[in-house]
């Protein structure tokens, strides 16, 4: 991979003004998701990241931005695409190994059919989801052993963390999100997400921009009842009638008062005693200018 790879990132017929544009969401992304592995110190020198290539926008996209970013990166990494074909009826299996080949990358392609188990297991009707996110994280865990990948990169991005916020407070009375970083199930692995301040809009656009050969999921994909897909919309809604919303409840996921909410276990609420000092933790933090 040489420099080139960043000479090359839109196909002929673009206008200026659409090079422009297009060139400025590059930065963009790029910023956020080296904001982003900055932060959470999520790739270090000498790392072997597999970045989990689903067929979708999002993890085209974090491909793609990692290998630029590898180009520019102050520390070296090596990236491996890993693809699980879950063997739904009519997956095109022949579209990623092309695709990945004209990048000149590793990559593997590891065969499991839990389209099946998802299939057998849970009623028609029902979501998928979560089962066959168990099913797909054992695996991946399993290969990332296999390669000697030392992270594993998957492509959430800002509003997958807002979705899930606010999934959690509707439907499992939990003020839990997911972490841009955090360590696998089975604790040998530690998961990254680089486009934790990535908008799935920018990404969309992206998508679109460098043509990635798109496949869609037959799974949850088709599942238009899926409250994921309802909080999209209530935040999408919020997005465009209140401007700056979104990005305010994102900047509160990392500027948390424990002592402000209600969990013991986060904050001894049971051994507060007043001292007669002014208390930085106190009523202040409700004063009117705080909004």
């Amino acid at each position: 991979m040489t420099s080139a790879y960043l000479k090359d990132l839109f196909a002929p017929g673009l206008g200026e003004k659409e090079r422009f544009e297009a060139n400025k969401l590059a930065k963009r992304l790029r910023r956020n998701v080296g904001q982003a592995i900055a932060d959470f110190n999520m790739i270090e020198e000498g790392d072997r990241v597999m970045v989990c290539l689903s067929g979708g926008k999002d993890s085209h996209a974090l491909l793609d931005i990692l290998l630029q970013m590898r180009e520019i990166a102050p520390v070296r990494f090596e990236l491996v695409a890993v693809n699980l074909d879950q063997k739904q009826p009519g997956f095109p299996a022949h579209v990623l190994p092309e695709y990945l080949q004209g990048l000149s990358i590793p990559f593997h392609i590891e065969e499991q059919d839990t389209y099946s188990v998802v299939k057998r297991v849970i009623p028609e009707g029902k979501t998928t989801c979560s089962l066959c996110s168990r099913l797909r994280r054992g695996v991946l865990y399993r290969v990332a052993g296999e390669l000697g990948a030392t992270k594993i990169a998957l492509g959430h991005h800002r509003d997958d963390i807002l979705e899930t916020l606010f999934l959690n407070l509707f439907y499992g009375g939990k003020l839990k999100a997911m972490p841009p970083k955090l360590v696998s199930d089975d604790g040998r692995h530690i998961v990254i997400r680089p486009l934790a301040y990535c908008r799935e809009r920018d990404l969309e656009t992206w998508a679109m921009l460098r043509r990635f050969p798109i496949i869609p999921c037959d799974l949850c994909g088709a599942q238009e009842q899926l409250k994921r897909k309802e909080t999209k919309a209530l935040l999408r809604d919020w997005d465009k009638r209140f401007p700056g919303r979104v990005e305010k409840i994102f900047a509160a996921l990392g500027n948390v008062a424990p002592s402000h909410l209600a969990d013991p276990k986060l904050h001894d609420f049971r051994s507060l005693k007043a001292t007669g000092q002014p208390d930085p933790n106190g009523d202040r933090a409700f004063d009117p200018e705080m909004f």
